[in-house]
């Protein structure tokens, strides 16, 4: 068994490989060892599409680059983040320092971002193994079960939300020494669920840039620097950092500011750990007054009737109020009872300014391929009664 270290303190400019899934566990270690840098494909035709374009694997590669990877989120057209094997290695070592030591990883999320990138990650420096289950974790228990020693879990929220109420999947999820959680907010009616069906889970927070998380439990991993702007801004530095962004040394400068990233996102200190409340963007004016959306967010979230649901809470263009707030709770056989309900719970805790015009029912949130909720696809949908908006992928 191989043992975590420090990688090659750097590598000749052989140029970009381009692989897909099933080539990645072994184009990712070796290029983690010093070999030809890699770039993990998406395989959905327009994220591919996207991808090629923005890799542009004819240009000469960034010296030190270990792994291109395309950005994941829903705000825009996805980004390379150039991550250097010693970052990785570094987001490693605190992950394994922090989880109480290696183990075998269980691959549920896409591997071509940066979350299911890191889990092969972690099993190639740690020595371990990583194998693979089903997006919905049918087949987890039988997974589960081939793993040996240290056992560990990265999921979405949604995807831990649908596996619960299913027995076997929660006993499953039971067995695992962690079960790493992010890529959005945990409601807390889930996080409570999880626990009492004696579930370890860690939630995490961050993105490419990091090496994605690099604070867990509000506790930023050792070697992690979080710094807070006067206006709650999160700046992150460390040896997990990102080296700029393929192709765009505009946006790296932009990004990367006195040796730390400049997050979009906001976030507070409670007792020692990071309260992350949303994206700097997530202000929106409605009838001439800003209207926190991540705030409204976290009060819907509070409903006592959610019982594991997902919600995403939007401005859409309004000819009456500029932007309307629009609340969107992911449910079939959505009632007007349950809407009255919301209406009522967020009317209880939120300003009359703040409570949103629209609260709505849908069977499914339209989502990018990494699990997270597309808004700019359902603000495209909910500006447009019946039309579905427009797959995109890009930087949440």
């Amino acid at each position: 068994m191989q043992h975590e270290g420090s990688a090659p303190p750097g590598r000749p400019d052989a140029g970009l490989r381009l692989v897909d899934a099933a080539d990645l566990p072994a184009a990712l270690a070796e290029a983690l060892a010093g070999g030809p840098a890699v770039a993990p494909l998406p395989p959905a035709p327009l994220e591919r599409q996207q991808a090629l374009a923005m890799l542009t694997p004819d240009e000469p590669l960034e010296p030190g680059t270990a792994v291109v990877v395309s950005t994941s989120g829903s705000t825009g057209r996805p980004k390379g983040v150039l991550l250097s094997a010693d970052a990785v290695a570094a987001s490693v070592r605190a992950t394994h320092e922090r989880l109480g030591g290696p183990g075998d990883w269980v691959l549920a999320l896409p591997a071509h971002y940066v979350a299911g990138l890191m889990v092969l990650a972690r099993a190639a420096l740690g020595g371990t193994r990583a194998l693979r289950a089903a997006p919905d974790l049918a087949d987890l228990p039988a997974v589960a079960s081939a793993t040996e020693g240290r056992r560990y879990l990265s999921l979405v929220p949604t995807q831990l939300a649908r596996a619960l109420p299913q027995p076997p999947l929660a006993r499953a999820l039971a067995a695992f020494d962690a079960v790493l959680v992010g890529g959005g907010p945990l409601p807390p009616a889930l996080a409570a669920a999880a626990a009492a069906a004696g579930i370890r889970v860690v939630t995490t927070y961050g993105m490419s840039e990091t090496c994605g998380g690099c604070v867990y439990d509000g506790v930023p991993l050792d070697g992690v620097d979080v710094a807070l702007a006067d206006d709650g801004r999160v700046a992150l530095g460390g040896a997990v950092l990102f080296s700029g962004y393929r192709g765009r040394p505009d946006l790296s400068a932009e990004a990367l500011v006195d040796g730390r990233l400049r997050t979009a996102d906001r976030a507070r200190w409670e007792d020692g750990r990071l309260v992350v409340l949303g994206r700097v963007d997530d202000v929106v004016v409605s009838g001439g007054v800003n209207v926190d959306l991540a705030e409204v967010e976290r009060r819907l979230r509070t409903w006592p009737g959610l019982a594991g649901d997902d919600v995403a809470v939007v401005g859409v263009p309004d000819p009456e109020w500029g932007t309307a707030v629009v609340a969107v709770v992911e449910r079939a056989g959505w009632s007007d009872a349950d809407t009255a309900a919301v209406r009522a719970h967020l009317r209880a805790g939120l300003p009359a300014y703040a409570t949103p015009r629209r609260v709505l029912g849908r069977d499914r949130l339209p989502r990018t391929s990494s699990g997270k909720i597309d808004r700019l696809r359902l603000v495209a949908g909910l500006s447009t009664p019946g039309a579905p908006g427009t797959p995109t992928t890009g930087d949440a």
